[in-house]
């Protein structure tokens, strides 16, 4: 079966019917330029050699501007799900009764969180492939990069759905499920597709292949201490980095957390902008590596690190206070 034709049935076939790509529309406009293209040079055949024009309007016109939209749409509907679905789940306190009153807690709430996490992660790697499909269809159709190009502008725009913080967050929250073993008569059968895996070095991953085409490979080293990551925090670029090590490089005393980072703050990373003030802590990430043999170690000395930096910011600001 032809993917075009399984992602339409899938995105059919969805329960909760979330936005989807209209790859069907999309290959008509490419088609539709190839056409033009081949009568705009006079070959009634293979277009050889002919590229697509720099300032093509079909392309920069209607294709384009349409798979931006709907990689938009796509990405702001699964990042909005997966942070409902997670919110339940880590619900506590009066939170928790809260959603119990609004009925979001049904009586068999782990069947229905398995198979909406499920679901979702199915989603996002779906559409991964369509966009990289069309993506890479457009190249063909015009021997160009300008495909990989928009990827790349896709993702500094943040609507690349593989780099969402979310994703990472449903990927630790089907394995925390799993590993707690929470059983149920109802319970449909654990998500086994995402793991925690650790190389030769000892270094960790979130690792996800429901498809032969794509696999996500998720690090969990912070690349600025080089350890695991500890209290994770992912900017909004997608990198990964401990709590403390972001505000670090953020310039920011751990009192005054993330958002209050200057709003052109650089990734240490990818070097991209603007990336602290959307930070989002991972707690479903925190929750699984907090199971691992260094965590306990790791506390220790951070919780010592962390009274050392409290006292040094409120020192300084008496000394501001005080004009010392």
């Amino acid at each position: 079966m032809k993917f075009c034709k399984k992602y339409q049935e899938y995105m059919q076939g969805q329960e909760k019917k979330l936005p989807g790509l209209g790859i069907k529309n999309l290959k008509k406009i490419l088609k539709k330029c190839r056409s033009d293209l081949r009568c705009h040079n006079g070959i009634d055949g293979v277009l050889g050699n002919q590229t697509c024009p720099d300032h093509c309007t079909v392309c920069d016109g209607t294709f384009f501007p349409s798979l931006l939209k709907e990689m938009s749409e796509v990405v702001g509907s699964f990042n909005k799900h997966a942070q409902r679905l997670l919110e339940q789940h880590l619900a506590s306190g009066f939170n928790k009764c809260f959603m119990w009153f609004r009925g979001k807690r049904r009586k068999n709430q782990h069947v229905t969180l398995i198979q909406e996490g499920k679901e979702l992660v199915t989603y996002a790697l779906i559409n991964a492939i369509a966009i990289r499909k069309i993506l890479k269809k457009y190249d063909k159709v015009h021997y160009s990069k300008q495909g990989q190009a928009f990827k790349t502008q896709a993702q500094s725009m943040r609507i690349e759905i593989l780099q969402s913080p979310w994703l990472s967050e449903l990927m630790a929250f089907h394995i925390n499920l799993r590993e707690s073993k929470i059983k149920s008569r109802n319970a449909p059968a654990f998500f086994e597709a995402c793991n925690l895996t650790f190389n030769d070095d000892g270094k960790p991953s979130l690792t996800c292949e429901l498809f032969d085409s794509v696999k996500v490979d998720i690090d969990l080293t912070c690349s600025i201490c080089l350890d695991t990551v500890f209290d994770p925090y992912s900017l909004t670029c997608g990198h990964i980095f401990c709590y403390m090590c972001a505000c670090s490089s953020a310039s920011v005393s751990i009192v005054d957390k993330l958002k209050s980072a200057e709003p052109k703050g650089k990734c240490p990373l990818c070097r991209e902008a603007g990336v602290y003030e959307g930070a989002v802590p991972l707690e479903e990430l925190r929750i699984l590596l907090r199971r691992s043999e260094y965590w306990e170690e790791r506390r220790q000395a951070e919780r010592l690190e962390r009274m050392r930096l409290i006292k040094q910011h409120w020192d300084n600001q008496t000394k501001a206070m005080m004009g010392i």
